[in-house]
């Protein structure tokens, strides 16, 4: 008899840090459905990449700043876990999807704030409430926060208060879900060389050379750096880490 490969759902997994995450997770041999707000192209490229791999993959609509879309979107899921998969469930949820928006404390927005809370806090949280029907005993949250949670630069209060409480969050999370043996782990990523935040890091020489000289192993991050990092999360290898914040950022501001 066939054993059922286990199920990775990632937020944001067309592009950036999502993408390179999921790929790292098929590596592992495990299936991958991966979710796009509107670049349903590279969302496909990046199942046909997985399905390269001899793993199953499946790419879904959602926009994570509307929980009102997530019950159909959740239906979503369940019927193509039975289609696609064979499966009723799935064992982790790795909560990628985000935006940056950089404004000074002064002069942050309310629709800034609110775009943030959407997006990086109200959305996962309640994105993850309604998987835990979906969600076998025994599997896995990954969140994902940031350096900037832990070391302040200017430019990112709303986002780094998102992420703080993220961090809070994972933990209840890991102490409250315990029960059905449901870990949840946040990774905390320096700066990457992403289309993140108009690809800033990647962009502008200054920039990239002032974090790298900030940085104990003398460069900025890259998408690889951090996918492994989730993957590895998703493993049995990882079974006994749970609650807790991983930096994954080279030793920035040590």
């Amino acid at each position: 008899m066939e054993t059922q490969n286990k199920i990775a759902l990632v937020t944001g997994g067309s592009r950036g840090l999502g993408k390179n995450a999921a790929l790292k997770i098929a590596a592992k041999g495990i299936d991958v459905i991966l979710t796009y707000q509107s670049k349903k192209e590279e969302a496909e490229n990046t199942v046909e990449e997985i399905k390269k791999l001899g793993i199953n993959a499946a790419a879904l609509q959602l926009n994570v700043a509307d929980t009102k879309t997530f019950d159909s979107f959740f239906a979503n899921v369940k019927s193509i876990l039975k289609s696609v998969f064979k499966a009723d469930k799935f064992d982790f949820l790795v909560n990628n999807a985000g935006i940056g928006i950089y404004a000074s404390f002064a002069e942050t927005t309310e629709d800034q704030f609110d775009t943030l809370v959407n997006i990086q806090f109200k959305g996962a949280f309640f994105l993850t409430q309604k998987a835990l029907p979906l969600l076998n005993d025994g599997s896995g949250i990954i969140n994902i926060s940031s350096g900037l949670a832990r070391f302040s630069l200017p430019g990112y209060a709303a986002y780094a208060a998102m992420k703080g409480a993220m961090e809070t969050l994972t933990r209840y999370q890991a102490k409250e879900l315990g029960a059905r043996g449901i870990r949840s782990n946040i990774i905390a990523p320096g700066a990457i060389e992403t289309d993140f935040g108009n690809g800033v890091v990647r962009d502008n020489e200054q920039v990239n050379a002032g974090i790298a000289s900030q940085t104990a192993l003398g460069r900025v991050g890259l998408p690889d750096d951090i996918g492994g990092v989730v993957a590895f999360l998703c493993t049995e290898d990882a079974r006994w880490i749970n609650a807790q914040r991983i930096e994954a950022s080279g030793g920035m501001f040590l």
